[in-house]
């Protein structure tokens, strides 16, 4: 599983990362999981508003920050993908 997570290196995008290595560790699941801050490579996700979750190359949130419910959910959907 491959998740990044992009934004600035806020609070926000801290907490979005925070929440997500928490969720890993609870459900036991191995991820490569990078925090993008290079706004280049921001851009080429077509992402124009941070902090933004995207799991397996798809967009799962962006702007706001989820919670750790709608993560677990997202890491589901994509593990038995």
């Amino acid at each position: 599983m491959e998740i990044r997570i992009l934004g600035a290196g806020c609070p926000r995008c801290s907490e979005v990362e925070k929440r997500t290595f928490d969720v890993l560790t609870e459900m036991n699941i191995a991820a490569d999981v990078q925090k993008i801050t290079d706004l280049k490579k921001i851009a080429e996700y077509k992402i124009f508003v941070t902090p933004a979750l995207v799991i397996n190359g798809k967009v799962k949130c962006l702007g706001k920050i989820p919670a750790k419910s709608e993560i677990k959910k997202w890491v589901e959907e994509e593990k038995n993908r």
